[in-house]
């Protein structure tokens, strides 16, 4: 209860975290555009770090309609709840590229009643902030340079032409973006020109299609359809809490089974697959702690999943997982669990929320890249 008070005696937290928010996304979207860091050599210009609001303004503008979604809808059900608390994460002066945010989140601060306020309250930020995030793409798609603009990023490329990508990605360590569908619509459906469509490995220098991919990422990721998640929330509103139990459960082990795919395959030297597999099998086991079974199931499980992980890659060796998503994995098998609570008030939902509960679904499928950000 004090804590409460405290937080609500303390206004200023909210700006103040907005404001230094604005600043470590303005920051760490100059370095993406201009592929420069602010204290390591070459350094970025003031113009340069100035432009990065071309960055920060659209992906805040998104997370900020995401979290409103929620605050909105809770306020409306007269459910206690902060505002948002934005997350400045600014890494550029340690010489690592970041994002500039950790995210934003909103303090709910009494129980939920009733099953529809769950589902309501859940889906109300994805989806606002998914229907902005196609109006940011639209924008970046629609407004694209002309080709020779990566010359001014990268004049080294100049010397081969528009054939430069045959040439300059051949080095390891090169990161490039993934696709997922609602991406990959925008590239090859709105863009006045195709020939403008940035490469994959250089699309981090056009700030507002940028901006849109990783509002999509942090979309997709609310709407794992997992625990109390967004999507977990819209799963639980849809199928109520026993079906939730079985389908949180289910797409959590095989969400763990495709991230761990390749990690330890049957082609490692032999010695070192001995410490690998017990390693990797007990990592299995700690992470899937919030499934509320008993440890012998809990490595039954584990074992189970690396035999078919490690099968899999011995017949199809060229099939590869996404091993970020082992981070993901644990922050919700560790922290934020597989389970929903349930409401006080188990109501069935409307047909009209059942429309708006598998739609969110279907954006949840626009919005996931299976290999977001790759290094070759």
């Amino acid at each position: 209860m004090e804590d409460k008070k405290e937080k609500r005696s303390r206004p200023w937290i909210y700006p103040l975290l907005f404001v230094i928010t604005l600043i470590t996304t303005t920051l760490a979207g100059a370095e993406w555009m201009y592929g420069k860091m602010l204290y390591f050599e070459p350094r970025l210009t003031l113009a340069q770090l100035v432009s990065g609001i071309s960055f920060s303004f659209p992906f805040l503008a998104i997370l900020t309609v995401h979290e409103f979604g929620h605050y909105l809808t809770a306020r409306y059900y007269h459910v206690k709840v902060t505002l948002p608390f934005y997350i400045p994460l600014w890494l550029g002066f340690i010489g690592i590229p970041s994002f500039g945010t950790g995210g934003a989140f909103i303090r709910i601060l009494e129980p939920i009643k009733s099953r529809r306020e769950y589902f309501d309250i859940g889906i109300a930020g994805p989806l606002a902030g998914f229907v902005v995030s196609l109006f940011v793409l639209y924008y970046g798609f629609t407004h694209l340079p002309p080709p020779e603009f990566i010359y001014s990023i990268h004049p080294e490329y100049e010397q081969y032409g528009m054939d430069y990508a045959d040439f300059v990605y051949q080095e390891e360590g090169t990161f490039y973006l993934g696709d997922n569908l609602a991406f990959l619509f925008f590239k090859n459906y709105v863009a006045d020109d195709p020939s403008l469509v940035p490469n994959p490995y250089e699309i981090i220098h056009y700030p507002w299609i940028f901006a849109g991919f990783l509002a999509l990422f942090v979309t997709a990721l609310n709407l794992l359809p997992i625990g109390q998640l967004d999507g977990g929330h819209a799963v639980y509103g849809l199928f109520g809490w026993k079906n939730h139990k079985i389908i949180s459960t289910v797409i959590f082990i095989i969400f763990l089974y495709y991230a761990g795919l390749g990690l330890v395959t049957p082609f490692d030297p032999m010695n070192d697959l001995l410490l690998y597999i017990p390693l990797y099998i007990g990592f299995l086991f700690f992470v899937m702690q919030s499934m509320r079974v008993t440890n012998r199931t809990r490595l039954t499980l584990a074992i189970a999943i690396f035999t078919a992980q490690f099968i899999t890659i011995f017949l199809f060796p060229m099939i590869k997982g996404y091993t970020g998503w082992l981070v993901f994995a644990f922050i919700i098998g560790r922290f934020l669990g597989i389970h929903h609570p349930p409401a006080i008030l188990d109501e069935s939902l409307s047909p009209t929320r059942k429309i708006l509960g598998w739609i969110t679904l279907i954006v949840f499928i626009l919005s996931f890249s299976p290999r977001p950000f790759i290094i070759t």
